[in-house]
């Protein structure tokens, strides 16, 4: 196939966003996606009489475009939830974002007031001070006291490495412009600012998954859509992409554009030549978090008014827990609910390796004491795992990524996006955005820049609510 061929591989947000301007310009490709359904970590599961995304899935940004591009997919479909949201530490529960009456009540007035003479401690200690790793951001800007209450042990458990050693660049990436004064300030003047959409975010009807699944339906007319399938060998000359091969046999020849969401170190590891040595050594040193999941269908009508809540205590096996009626009633029958439970993990660890049964027995010893949930009222349990779901920012990150980064640029037909494809931890929306440009620069023909999604320099939790 020649020259005038866009191929896209990955069908996650990035490439089917992709996709779908493609196809308002009439171009023609064609996606590739290893899965068996697109969507990639933003999928909606169909299990039985029971619909679940890959965990909480919700929509925020201050992109009017992106608004637009799925109000024409859904219509009526994107519906609007209130959000309820909750952090569970040291047997109670704390409403997120801060509500400070709720905080107050919860931690009592002695270790309240610790905390904050803790905080203008670290603020005199770090004056004039470059934080150079995570621990020391979080406690410059909040406190020992309240960077170890919550934020410190929740990244541990989520990236399975000390604080000290995560870049500060995961705080600038997530919660940038998040520091005490700021929550202080928004939970005292919340009622009286505008409603934003870390009070109330958007969400398809029949989960995150809706969006991806419209994309297909308006493209597959025109443009193939190979699921079940995968690259698995890319030919390059240094400077251009000239074959790229699938385990289906089929080939492509000198395509037009390769649009790569696809992990960067398994694009890396296909390359035939293999990049200098100098990339597949920072390559080698790229990490992905992993994840192991129990989705929990429940003959019970509900469990809590929470769509998340977060575990961050090292004694909770789980990290997060989902309730998917609670972003939208269509999501289980009427009358019961379900529980997706979220394990972060590395890939064949002990719980990436654990039965579903093994899973299970450690989940429910939990959820009966938290009186979330008991065996008997559970109807069925499911078991999915899901590799390179987060990239890793270790103190050596950028260094590793920027080598990789200054090779892929040099080939000049290659364009990579979404979270796994450019190794950056985005939101769904920063995924979509990558994937227009994408396609934008195609039909413009100049790359835009890619790089600078998501850079925003304020925190990611915010965007307005359309009006109605």
């Amino acid at each position: 196939m020649g020259q005038d061929k866009i191929l896209i591989l990955g069908a996650g947000p990035a490439g089917m966003a992709c996709a779908m301007e493609l196809h308002k310009a009439d171009k023609q490709f064609t996606i590739v996606e290893k899965d068996e359904q697109v969507g990639g970590l933003s999928k909606t599961y169909q299990l039985g009489d029971f619909r679940t995304d890959n965990g909480p899935h919700r929509f925020f940004s201050q992109n009017k475009y992106l608004y637009d591009f799925i109000e024409d997919l859904l219509g009526e479909k994107w519906i609007t939830v209130d959000r309820c949201t909750r952090f569970y530490i040291d047997g109670k529960f704390y409403q997120y974002p801060v509500e400070w009456k709720d905080a107050l009540s919860n931690m009592g007035l002695f270790k309240a007031g610790w905390a904050f003479l803790d905080y203008l401690a670290a603020r005199i200690r770090f004056l004039n001070k470059e934080s150079d790793n995570f621990e020391d951001f979080a406690v410059s800007n909040f406190g020992r006291t309240l960077a170890e209450f919550n934020m410190l042990n929740y990244t541990e458990k989520i990236w399975g490495l000390p604080c000290t050693q995560l870049s500060v660049d995961w705080a600038q990436q997530r919660i940038k412009g998040l520091t005490l004064r700021s929550l202080l300030a928004n939970a005292i003047l919340k009622k009286s600012g505008p409603k934003t959409l870390v009070d109330q975010f958007y969400y398809p009807n029949l989960g995150t998954g809706l969006i991806y699944e419209a994309i297909k339906d308006r493209i597959s007319e025109q443009n193939p859509v190979l699921l079940s399938n995968e690259p698995v060998r890319f030919e390059h000359n240094g400077s251009r992409m000239k074959k790229v091969t699938l385990k289906n046999g089929e080939t492509y020849t000198d395509p037009k554009s390769v649009i790569s969401s696809i992990p960067m170190t398994s694009l890396l590891d296909m390359l035939d030549p293999a990049p200098p040595t100098p990339v597949s050594e920072a390559m080698a040193n790229l990490k992905y978090r992993s994840q192991a999941y129990l989705f929990l269908t429940l003959n019970k009508p509900t469990i809590s008014k929470d769509q998340w809540i977060y575990f961050p205590d090292r004694e909770v096996p789980f990290g997060r827990i989902s309730e998917m009626r609670n972003f939208s009633e269509l999501m289980s029958p009427k009358g019961k609910t379900s529980l997706f439970v979220e394990f972060f993990c590395w890939k064949d660890d002990e719980i990436w390796n654990m039965t579903k049964e093994d899973l299970f027995e450690l989940a429910i010893a939990w959820l009966d004491k938290l009186e979330f949930v008991n065996r008997e009222e559970v109807i069925d349990i499911y078991h999915i795992r899901k590799e390179n779901a987060y990239p890793v920012y270790d103190l050596d990150y950028k260094k590793n990524l920027d080598t990789v980064k200054e090779f892929l640029d040099g080939i000049e037909n290659l364009i990579y996006i979404g979270r796994p494809g450019r190794f950056k931890y985005t939101n769904q929306d920063h995924s979509l955005e990558m994937g227009i440009l994408a396609a934008r620069s195609i039909i413009d023909g100049k790359k835009y820049n890619i790089e600078d999604v998501g850079a925003e320099e304020e925190y990611f939790e915010r965007g307005y609510a359309k009006s109605s």
